[in-house]
């Protein structure tokens, strides 16, 4: 239905902010070809093509003093996270809240995000000093999953949740339809991957004690029979023992997904 004359408009953002919109930094033709290839990619018009720069930019970059993505990273993994959020407490109606944040954190975990940016080809936008491309920094994935979640700030900011909205459902729906074993914690994901591998169950032992009896450190060690172990520390046995067993997962089965210690 139509909005009447008399109906407000809905502001985006930046305009909540007081920030004009714009449509672009002063940049030459190659670029501008760019930021609308990728434009293009993200299903979005933007008024202020600077948002996607900054979104783009590493520290290491010519023009970092400029911005970098940092700062929208923060913004963009606080959208993500919301967005996805109601998309599963839509999808299960019928699940608690430990499995939604379950399934919650294997969608907005670095190897989800950068699959999918590395899969958008993403990477061929983020600008990097020669250096940095020159070692591989342009697909390093922690680098795409930080890039991904700055772009969709930029999108939030530019035209409001709407626009990062529709960049996440069309490319995290996929993933939430394959309806994927939510992560389980890493002592329970460990002890059902050694008996996969027939091994016996994995064993834990205190390495190291620290700190006041009020707030004491421990470190753990997890050994899992034939393997080299792996030790956690935590504020607690059960907190050390689960980044014990994290770090073991993480040397011989790194695609399992687990819930942080």
């Amino acid at each position: 239905m139509a909005a009447s004359k008399d109906s407000p408009t809905p502001q985006s953002p930046r305009e909540t902010l007081g920030l004009k919109p714009r449509r672009d930094e002063a940049v030459g033709a190659p670029q501008t070809d760019k930021l609308q290839a990728l434009e293009d990619l993200l299903g979005h018009r933007f008024g202020d093509r600077s948002l996607m720069l900054r979104a783009l930019t590493h520290g290491s970059h010519a023009n970092a003093a400029k911005g970098t993505y940092e700062r929208l990273e923060f913004l963009g993994d606080r959208v993500l996270g919301l967005v996805i959020a109601e998309v599963l407490w839509r999808r299960f109606p019928k699940e608690d809240e430990g499995l939604l944040s379950r399934r919650l954190v294997d969608l907005v975990r670095k190897e989800t995000l950068a699959q999918i940016g590395l899969e958008l080809g993403i990477d061929r936008f983020i600008r990097v000093s020669r250096a940095e491309e020159s070692n591989g920094g342009r697909k390093n994935p922690s680098l795409v999953c930080d890039v991904v979640e700055a772009l969709i700030a930029a999108l939030y900011v530019d035209g409001g949740l709407a626009a990062a909205t529709a960049f996440i459902d069309r490319h995290w729906c996929p993933f939430v339809d394959q309806e994927r074993k939510p992560p389980r914690d890493a002592k329970t994901a460990l002890q059902e991957w050694a008996q996969s591998q027939g091994k016996p169950l994995p064993v834990y032992s205190e390495i190291e004690r620290s700190g006041p009896s009020h707030s004491p450190e421990f470190v753990m060690q997890a050994q899992v029979l034939g393997l080299p172990p792996s030790r956690g520390s935590g504020n607690s046995k059960r907190r050390a023992e689960q980044a014990a067993a994290k770090a073991l997962l993480a040397q011989h089965a790194p695609n399992i997904p687990t819930l942080d210690p």
